[in-house]
């Protein structure tokens, strides 16, 4: 399989979030991840509106300015992909949400690209099984990753690539959204520097989230 067309992915989505009063209905997207959808700027501020939640909500609502939306965040700062994938069915599908992102590679270095494979595969398969649609996320850099390095997790390679190159594989598996964040951070640093857009080692700032809504917003076509 290949990675979704971002022009037909979330078309019945989409259609929901054009449709008006009295034939419209609330459309859900469910954030779901560590502490950068959670809102941490610099630990232990939370700046929720000025994360990509929050920047997202806004870019649609914009979009469609007559749709019912709630972004709903099920994130817990310092959490990786495996104790979010043990509550997922509760905290998450619990939501029927229509869209599901996911966000948990920058901390999955903790637990290694395999057990990182097996717990975003079975959210993945739950959401889609549920009838919703996903996005994955590459993670946001930090200051300690090589953009551009080789990136197997092994000696010599960066292990921040590696999980992002993982999550791509992993979109392209199972035909499902990506927005890019390694990417588009990667993509600013060509003339720009990291620290533009962090406000803590590990958490980006508003410009940082800004950039995630950038990679997120295509895949909501035809507004």
């Amino acid at each position: 399989m290949s990675i979704a067309d971002p022009s037909t992915y979330l078309a019945d989505t989409i259609a929901a979030l054009k449709r008006q009063w009295p034939e419209n209905r609330t459309v859900n997207l469910v954030c779901h991840g560590h502490s950068v959808p959670a809102g941490y700027f610099a630990t232990p501020v939370v700046d929720t509106f000025n994360a990509y939640p929050h920047l997202l909500h806004a870019g649609l609502k914009e979009r469609f300015p007559n749709a019912v939306i709630n972004v709903i965040v099920t994130a817990i700062g310092g959490e990786n992909s495996q104790t979010g994938a043990a509550r997922f069915a509760c905290d998450v599908l619990g939501h029927r949400p229509d869209v599901v992102t996911l966000d948990y590679a920058l901390n999955d270095r903790r637990i290694g690209l395999s057990a990182a494979a097996a717990a975003w595969r079975a959210m993945i398969e739950q959401a889609l099984a549920a009838g919703g649609r996903v996005i994955l996320l590459t993670p946001t850099l930090d200051m300690t990753c090589k953009p551009g390095a080789p990136g197997d997790g092994g000696a010599g390679g960066d292990e921040l690539m590696a999980h992002a190159q993982q999550v791509r594989q992993l979109a392209a598996d199972y035909g499902v959204g990506l927005a890019d964040s390694t990417a588009a951070f990667a993509q600013y640093m060509q003339s720009g520097l990291l620290d533009d857009l962090l406000s803590w080692p590990n958490h980006p700032n508003r410009r940082g989230h800004a950039l995630v809504v950038e990679r997120l917003l295509p895949w909501f076509v035809g507004g």
